[in-house]
C-alpha cells in the first residue's frame, strides 16, 4: 500500500505560495485568528496555523477572549476585527460556546475574509461550484491530496462518510466538480459497509475512531482520513483502522502526518487569494 504523506503535498503549496507572496512586497497578508476560551484542541491548532503561516512569511495576529464573554460582548470584538482594514482574512476557531449564537456569527463575517469558508454566502457558493469561494480549508485540503497523487476522479465512486458543514457536504460539492460520483453515508445510513467496500476512494470524516476498518475497503481502494481522534491508549488517530486496511487498499492517508498537516498550508493559501482580491478592488 502506498502512503499519501500531508508534508510532500505541503512541500508543494508552500513552493507555490512563497511565488505568490514575492509579488505582494512589503505588504504582507494579515491572518486574524480569533479564539474564545481555553480548550487544548483549539491552542494547538492555533499555534500550529501560526507556525506554519510565519514560516511562509505571512503575519498572524491571535484575538483571545475569556469562555465567559457574553454574546453581545463578543459580538462586538468581532466586529472590530471584521471592520479592520489591516486585515485580509480571519480563521474562527470553532465550536464557541453555548452562550454565543455561532450562527449570528458566521453571518456577520465578511465573505471576503472568510478564508475558512463558514459565512452563508461562501457555502452558497461552494454548493453552487463557484470558483470565487472560500470552501472549508479542511474540505479543500482532502482535494489538494487527491490532486497531489494525479488520482483522476471523473466518473469514480467516491464515498463520503459524515455530512458535517465542516467537511462532509461541502467536500461532496468539491468531488462532483471533479465529476467523480458522490455517495455520503452518515449515522442513518444502512448497510454502510457494502456502500463503502463497493467505493473506489473513501473519505473517512465522522469524528469515530478507528470506526472504519478492513469490512469496509474493498480490494485497492484509496483511503483519506480526515479524523482526528485519541484512541483507548490516548494515542493520536483517524477514523480508518490503519493496520486493518494496509494490506487491502492501494493507497491511504496517515493520522497523524495526513490531512491535517496539509489543512493550514489550505489556509494560508486561501489568506493570500484574499489579499490579492483586496489589492485588486
Amino acid at each position: 500500500m502506498e502512503i499519501l504523506k500531508g508534508a510532500d503535498v505541503v512541500a508543494a503549496i508552500n513552493e507555490e505560495l512563497q511565488d505568490e507572496l514575492k509579488k505582494f512586497g512589503k505588504e504582507i497578508p494579515h491572518l486574524a485568528i480569533i479564539r474564545v476560551g481555553e480548550r487544548p484542541d483549539d491552542i494547538a491548532y492555533e499555534r500550529g496555523a501560526m507556525k506554519r503561516l510565519n514560516g511562509i512569511g505571512l503575519k498572524c495576529s491571535n484575538y483571545i477572549f475569556p469562555e465567559t464573554i457574553t454574546h453581545e460582548e463578543f459580538t462586538s470584538e468581532f466586529k472590530k476585527v471584521n471592520e479592520d482594514k489591516t486585515i485580509d482574512g480571519i480563521l474562527l476557531l470553532r465550536p464557541l460556546p453555548k452562550q454565543i449564537d455561532e450562527k449570528a456569527i458566521e453571518t456577520l463575517i465578511d465573505p471576503q475574509k472568510d478564508i475558512d469558508g463558514i459565512s452563508p454566502m461562501n457555502l452558497a457558493k461552494v454548493f453552487a461550484g463557484d470558483d470565487t469561494a472560500y470552501a472549508p480549508c479542511t474540505a479543500e485540503a482532502v482535494i489538494e491530496m487527491i490532486d497531489f497523487a494525479g488520482i483522476d476522479l471523473t466518473g469514480k465512486r467516491v464515498t463520503v462518510v459524515g455530512r458535517s458543514l465542516v467537511v462532509g457536504k461541502p467536500l461532496a460539492m468539491l468531488l462532483l466538480k471533479k465529476n467523480a460520483t458522490v455517495t455520503i453515508c452518515h449515522t442513518k445510513t444502512k448497510e454502510m459497509e457494502n456502500t463503502c467496500k463497493n467505493a473506489e476512494v473513501i473519505i473517512a470524516a465522522a469524528g469515530k475512531a478507528k470506526m472504519l476498518n478492513d469490512s469496509y475497503v474493498g480490494k485497492n481502494a484509496i483511503v483519506i482520513d480526515v479524523g482526528i481522534n485519541m484512541d483507548e491508549n490516548n494515542k493520536l488517530c483517524g477514523d480508518v483502522d490503519f493496520e486493518t486496511i494496509k494490506d487491502i487498499a492501494a493507497m491511504a492517508t496517515p493520522v497523524p502526518g495526513g490531512v491535517g498537516t496539509v489543512t493550514t498550508s489550505v489556509l494560508a493559501k486561501h489568506l493570500i487569494k484574499a489579499a490579492k482580491l483586496k489589492k485588486i478592488f
